[in-house]
């Protein structure tokens, strides 16, 4: 498993940075995700980024609030999380995998999955 770090409690408005190590990049497909849980629902996607190319999409719920990035040198996945909201709530989890494009958002093309990390956000 990934072992995705970061999470914790802050107040609406505030930041949290998450970061997850990436593992196994042998593919010019390689992507990362964050993808969130909250309780009673679904598995959504949050953010994915394409290793080699920095190709990056978004939830629209997060557009403009959250950025994925990733530093080669620290072999690491990011997800920089501004303006939080108590409904961003959630366990987040990283994962990898090697989908095309029309597919990164999918869950099914995730492999790799973290053991997740909680945010809470208060009002």
């Amino acid at each position: 498993q990934l072992p995705a770090c970061g999470g914790g409690l802050v107040q609406a408005g505030g930041s949290l940075r998450l970061s997850c190590p990436a593992s196994g990049r042998t593919s010019n497909n390689y992507c990362m995700a964050w993808f969130r849980q909250a309780p009673g629902k679904e598995r959504e996607v949050v953010a994915a980024i394409r290793w080699s190319s920095r190709h990056t999409v978004y939830a629209d719920s997060v557009k403009g609030r959250f950025t994925i990035s990733r530093d080669s040198a620290k072999n690491t996945e990011f997800l920089q999380m501004n303006n939080l909201e108590p409904v961003d709530t959630a366990v987040y989890y990283c994962a990898t995998g090697a989908p095309i494009l029309s597919q990164i958002t999918a869950r099914s093309a995730y492999g790799y999955w973290g053991q997740g990390t909680q945010v809470t956000v208060s009002s």
